[in-house]
């Protein structure tokens, strides 16, 4: 991994990841608590973690033009245009302006403009690195995604109970600003596919164009084991987006703001753990991974539910965490070894937006279910659903016999060159 860094390219853009990572992580938990905070219901938790989420769902939009658009400009811009829009917040909290429905119409808008942001930064690593360095870059960016979150998501839960949600927003605007400038240094070979070389004016304006490339990353996704391995995380995501909208709730019970950075900070110290570990597992058995890994962190996160004492229940989140932050990087590895260069921005895309059309879902059930059957039961969902994932990968007939990503027969599971 040290050959990595050697990389410049990789390096700034490992940079920029890192920043960038900071100001959302400040952010989800200023957003969250804020919604509660003037809302003082778990149905706007609900709501807030719907609104913030639901971008996610239409990330298969952006595909196609990530596969087209000059990426250091497109990262340049979503930067500029975040940093711009987080500081509406203190400036209504300035002007006596804020309210809740403030911070739900900012937050979804953010959130859109992020959703070119990681399939701008996927597809741009296979540009910079060698391809036998892609799980090891993946590693790193996952560490680097966890690490930041690990750290940020306990600060943030601190500076909450210290100075205030809005004052995180202001924070927020110099992160942005910061990964601007490292973005706009940062060089990203193009592709020597001659498509690449449109002009983004001519890409913009023919919608034709733009329906079809978008048809050609969803055909190519349909006929690959990607679809089956989609339902999984659909469950997982659906109870995790029930569990984010009523974190809040189930933290004050149990201590507060303070509480809610332990926890979402044990959470992502967990996913940490887990990518930093990606690499050593490149030779195990998909499937083993997924299902042992999926059962340990069911296991350890209705336990964790069940004890009453915070640091016990707050290494059970992280224990819970651990295996899911291994797949998250072994997945998305076999996504950028198998799928062709110039379909990688649609892919993931579409990939990332199948997986992720439950959690908005589970976000606003979760807060109606939050107020009318309590938090704890609708954080114990999530137990449930890595449980089922295990199952899936137990007992599906294609799933059950996927072998190490190396070992991987790309024809055989529909992963073709074209």
């Amino acid at each position: 991994m040290r050959a990595l860094f050697g990389n410049v390219a990789f390096r700034r853009l490992f940079a920029g990841r890192i920043i960038t990572n900071a100001g959302d992580s400040l952010y989800y938990i200023a957003a969250m608590w804020l919604a509660y905070d003037l809302s003082g219901s778990a149905i706007y938790t609900g709501l807030a973690g719907f609104l913030t989420l639901a971008p996610q769902a239409l990330q298969f939009l952006t595909g196609p033009f990530v596969d087209r658009w000059d990426l250091r400009r497109l990262l340049v811009a979503t930067q500029v245009l975040q940093g711009v829009l987080v500081l509406i917040i203190p400036f209504a909290a300035w002007k006596g302006w804020l309210s809740v429905e403030l911070v739900l119409i900012v937050m979804p808008v953010v959130a859109m403009l992020n959703q070119f942001v990681y399939p701008a930064q996927n597809a741009a690593l296979p540009r910079i690195v060698d391809r036998e360095e892609l799980v090891d870059a993946n590693s790193a960016f996952s560490f680097a995604y966890q690490g930041v979150d690990t750290a940020f998501s306990s600060l943030g839960g601190i500076l909450v109970a210290l100075v205030g949600a809005v004052s995180l927003y202001l924070i927020d605007s110099v992160t942005f600003a910061m990964t601007a400038l490292i973005f706009a240094a940062t060089r990203i070979p193009a592709l020597e596919d001659s498509e690449t070389e449109e002009s983004t004016d001519h890409v913009a304006s023919s919608l034709s164009n733009y329906v079809e490339n978008l048809r050609e990353g969803i055909e190519y996704t349909r006929g690959t084991i990607l679809v089956l391995m989609l339902i999984p995380p659909l469950v997982a995501n659906f109870a995790v987006g029930a569990t984010m909208a009523t974190l809040p709730v189930f933290a004050s019970l149990r201590g507060g703001a303070g509480t809610y950075g332990m926890l979402l900070a044990a959470i992502t110290a967990g996913l940490l753990l887990g990518a930093l570990g990606a690499s050593l597992l490149k030779g195990v058995s998909v499937q083993r991974l997924m299902a042992i890994g999926f059962f340990l962190s069911g296991v350890t996160w209705l336990g964790a539910i069940y004890v009453q004492w915070l640091p016990a229940t707050a290494m059970l989140f992280c224990l819970a965490w651990i295996p899911i932050g291994a797949t998250n990087v072994v997945f998305m590895s076999l996504i950028q070894t198998y799928v062709p260069e110039k379909l990688l921005g649609r892919v993931t895309s579409v990939i990332i937006s199948g997986s992720a059309v439950a959690e908005p879902l589970g976000s606003l059930l979760g807060g109606v279910a939050g107020e009318t059957i309590g938090s704890t039961v609708v954080v114990a969902v999530t137990g449930i659903g890595f449980l089922f994932v295990t199952l899936y990968w137990v007992m599906h007939p294609v799933l059950r016999h996927l072998p190490a990503i190396e070992k991987i027969e790309p024809t055989e599971y529909g992963l073709k060159q074209v």
